[in-house]
């Protein structure tokens, strides 16, 4: 079952690619790899976690928010190759957790962002990843998300 197809049966509907906030773009290719700048937890232009885990947010409620930045980087990557159909593989994810002083289940919360990019791509969405804590991200969103990954040539 290809991506587009895997997305849609997980009743899954991607937003519009979310706008650039700085002086950047939201995806680079170089050759086959695909770079994708971190995204947040927004939905129709409204973030829908904001603050820190263990004070304003639970590990499940930044799970969701993990969820969420991979949908916004999605949008991104069908906007750059034209259908998810075309990424070929997820090659490498960074996570950052928003979270307070010793927080230690970064990786429990970026599953939220790896799982949800296994359900679409299946083996090919297997990636390697890095999940850290820190003490502020943009905007106070509660996680940020970036992806590399790999399309078909064309």
């Amino acid at each position: 079952m290809s991506p587009e197809t895997r997305l849609a049966a997980l009743g899954l509907t991607l937003p519009d690619p979310p706008i650039a906030a700085g002086s950047y773009v939201p995806v680079v290719r170089t050759g086959d790899l695909l770079y994708c700048a971190g995204t947040i937890a927004v939905r129709n232009g409204i973030q829908t976690h904001v603050g820190q885990v263990g004070r304003e947010q639970t590990v499940e409620s930044a799970r969701e928010a993990a969820a969420v930045c991979v949908l916004n980087t999605l949008a991104n990557l069908r906007a750059a190759v034209g259908s998810l159909d075309r990424v070929s593989r997820i090659v490498f994810v960074s996570g950052y957790v928003n979270a307070v002083d010793g927080f230690a289940e970064s990786p429990a919360v970026l599953n939220g962002a790896s799982d949800l990019l296994v359900s679409i791509f299946g083996e090919a969405g297997r990636h390697a990843r890095a999940a850290v804590a820190v003490n502020g991200l943009p905007r106070g969103s509660t996680v940020e998300v970036q992806v590399v990954a790999e399309a078909v040539a064309g």
